[in-house]
């Protein structure tokens, strides 16, 4: 069943409407061509209006939407030859981060994402998407093998946060996170990042000390969730929405704060409404970049990252 949210009900009734009449117009004399043409443009306006005024609370939940794309979709749409590699030689593997090697556009790159999973049996192997250590050490192990071999790093970044459960903690989860944030600021090849659902907290950083990242129009990037900023603030979860607008966590208020570098467009109601459109788009944001940090040497991509990195929060 398609997930219907709840400021799309509007839309929904109405396609409804639309879809009823032209069923009563099949196998009848009923004319009723004039009055779906008006349903149809009323259809179009309302589209419009709604999609184009979402508010922060409104892009979180289509960030959510268990139909949008994850990491494997847009590997698979928008590299060739992709090998996936397991597992960090240290504990084991952790499906809610994938890596692997593959091509884009002939040039050979390092895959590293977060990986959710659409229905209740794939998220329970994915942990929601939610990394242990081991998923972090996994992801280190793979960068420097990108910089072993001179191999431009794309990462996907799409999770709540790291897992916080006993065993994670037992396994070193903030050390693991903490000791990436220190390797990537050094790695002498390009990284690009692409926050393409929810980018919650280390756990998102973790895989995200880029050269540039970029988000989706409809994706969101915070320090943690509008739930548990509620709940710390307020006291609250049910202020949710409230705290989604005051934690500045959309696209384009993150543009502003020059914590990202560009805001990628999405199709009319979200990415999942047409993959293979964003997966284009995606790709034309990886390729603009590659071809910028590909000119600089290695001293000069590091310098630029610390650059950057000090510059975030200032506005003009």
């Amino acid at each position: 069943m398609k997930q219907v949210l709840e400021f799309e009900k509007p839309i929904v009734e109405l396609r409804e409407k639309i879809s009823e009449l032209k069923k009563l117009t099949k196998g009848s004399e009923m004319d009723l061509s004039s009055e779906i043409q008006t349903l149809e443009k009323r259809l179009e306006k309302l589209e419009s209006d709604i999609y184009s005024n979402l508010n922060p609370w409104e892009r979180v939940q289509i960030a959510r939407h268990a139909n949008r794309p994850t990491t494997l979709d847009y590997v698979n749409l928008i590299f060739t030859d992709f090998i996936e590699l397991h597992g960090d030689r240290l504990f084991g593997d952790d499906p809610s981060i994938v890596t692997g090697i593959a091509k884009f556009h002939d040039m050979p790159v390092t895959i590293i994402g977060h990986q959710r999973g659409k229905n209740t049996k794939d998220n329970i192997y994915r942990n929601f998407g939610s990394p242990h250590p081991e998923g972090y050490r996994k992801a280190l192990r793979q960068m420097k093998l990108a910089a072993k071999f001179n191999r431009p790093i794309i990462t996907f970044i799409d999770t709540k946060g790291a897992h916080p459960g006993k065993a994670a903690e037992e396994r070193g989860q903030s050390e693991a996170i903490a000791r990436n944030l220190m390797e990537m600021g050094a790695l002498q090849v390009p990284i690009i990042s692409v926050v393409i659902g929810e980018g919650g907290s280390g756990g998102a950083l973790a895989i995200g000390v880029a050269d540039q990242l970029h988000m989706l129009e409809n994706a969101t990037y915070s320090v943690i969730s509008p739930e548990g900023g509620a709940s710390i603030l307020w006291k609250d979860s049910k202020y949710a929405e409230k705290a989604a607008e005051s934690l500045k966590i959309t696209a384009s208020d993150l543009k502003k704060l020059q914590i990202i570098d560009q805001v990628i467009p999405e199709p009319q109601g979200g990415a999942h409404r047409d993959e293979q459109n964003q997966a284009e788009q995606i790709a034309k944001y990886i390729k603009q970049s590659l071809t910028e940090l590909k000119q600089l040497t290695p001293e000069e991509l590091i310098e630029k990252r610390w650059e950057k990195y000090k510059a975030i929060g200032l506005t003009e």
